[in-house]
């Protein structure tokens, strides 16, 4: 019997995605729940597993470009079904995350070096840094390859040193991946087919420092989570929302689709590029609640283990680049949404209060949006509403 393998449903706005690499060959015996190949989207890479014991016959190539129910391989169920051995290990095949198994190439590690902690014994990131953390700190020697090796391999056997050579102006060429490849064509996209503005503003951050430092201790002791500058800007976000829909709304076609419920996506920078999880129904949850889940999704997001799932069907966009030092940035529109609103370095600047003049801890704010269905008026209203409520914590938690 032969059973089909097919290209999951990856949500309403993710229309195409792209085989990226096959974990198994043509022709290999897989078992029920074996990782056969990894597939990507704008915003995530996503395994597809068996679905049966059998034989694989690959379908859709690498590289090609698939659609939801379309067929990525068959497995030939009448064939007696055996976990593949790699030569010489004598042992089963470890089951490895993308991510992890990328940082395991660069590192030179053996699958059979790491026990992994994920689901069936998987090998995750964390698996991978926990071991490159053992090695250093038990001095475990790492032989050096390519040209330095050689040298150093030269050098130990003549025990004299490498005679000094010219410096070399060398060029490195690679590929683009498949997710960084479309991440461009759609970034692009949003530049063109959109009437992007960015309005700026600043949040005076001190009242929101003062009840972090306050109850930081009593939250993460009672919520097992820490109280960070991430959710109490999404319950802003959220509280705003509700007073301008049409910030939070998107264009299709020739109309205008409102949202009465919040799925905040929010930007993780990860080792494949920048990513955007979602954050269901961001505006009934609580602070602790919105934290512990923005953690769990960025994570998830940097050990590669997001479903596409867990990206699609975002309304409105958090992102901070203040956390790698940004100062300020106009940051691009997440396509079908509206708006995305921009987070940056806090810094201690001189402000007027009051006729005086005091040195505050201030945030440049930012909000990119879409002309053609945000007007002017209602970009600058809904972030003068956020920076109302960040600097005033009564009215944040009281919802006022």
């Amino acid at each position: 019997m032969m059973i089909e393998v097919l290209v999951p449903d990856v949500g309403e706005s993710v229309t195409e995605v792209v085989v990226g690499e096959w974990l198994k060959t043509d022709g290999a015996r897989v078992d029920r729940d074996d990782p056969l190949c990894v597939i990507e989207s704008e915003k995530a890479a996503m395994e597809i597993v068996a679905g049966a014991s059998g034989r694989l016959h690959i379908k859709a190539k690498t590289g090609e470009v698939v659609r939801a129910g379309q067929v990525l391989a068959e497995i030939d169920t009448a064939a007696e079904a055996e976990r593949e051995k790699p030569p010489g290990s004598g042992g089963e095949r470890k089951r490895v995350t993308p991510v992890a198994r990328k940082m395991m190439e660069e590192a030179g590690v053996r699958a059979g070096e790491i026990e992994g902690s994920g689901p069936g014994g998987r090998i995750t990131k964390s698996d991978v840094l926990t071991h490159l953390a053992e090695r250093r700190e038990t001095g475990s020697p790492t032989e050096p390859v390519g040209a330095e090796g050689a040298a150093k391999r030269n050098s130990e056997k003549t025990g004299e040193p490498d005679a000094p050579c010219e410096p070399r102006r060398n060029e490195r060429r690679q590929p683009m991946s498949t997710l960084r490849k479309t991440v461009a064509r759609h970034l692009v996209a949003a530049k063109n087919d959109t009437a992007m503005l960015t309005t700026f503003n600043e949040i005076d951050m001190s009242a929101i420092s003062s009840l972090r430092r306050e109850f930081k201790d009593t939250f993460a002791e009672k919520h097992g989570v820490k109280l960070g500058f991430m959710s109490l800007f999404a319950r802003a976000a959220c509280l705003a929302l509700k007073e301008w829909p049409a910030v939070n709304a998107r264009i299709d076609g020739d109309d205008i689709v409102f949202h009465d419920h919040v799925d905040l996506s929010v930007a993780v920078s990860t080792p494949r590029g920048l990513v955007a999880p979602v954050v269901r129904d961001a505006q009934q949850k609580s602070l602790a609640r919105l934290e512990s889940d923005i953690q769990a999704l960025a994570e998830k997001a940097r050990d590669g283990r997001l479903s596409i799932e867990e990206m699609a069907g975002g309304t409105f966009t958090l992102t901070n680049g203040g956390i790698f030092g940004s100062l300020l940035s106009t940051p691009i529109l997440n396509a079908p949404q509206s708006a995305v609103l921009g987070m940056h370095a806090i810094q201690d600047r001189p402000v007027a209060r009051e006729g005086k003049v005091e040195i505050r801890p201030m945030m440049y704010v930012a909000l990119s949006y879409d002309h053609r269905i945000i007007d002017g008026r209602e970009a600058v209203l809904f972030l003068l509403h956020v920076k109302t409520l960040l600097e005033s914590t009564q009215r944040l938690l009281l919802e006022l």
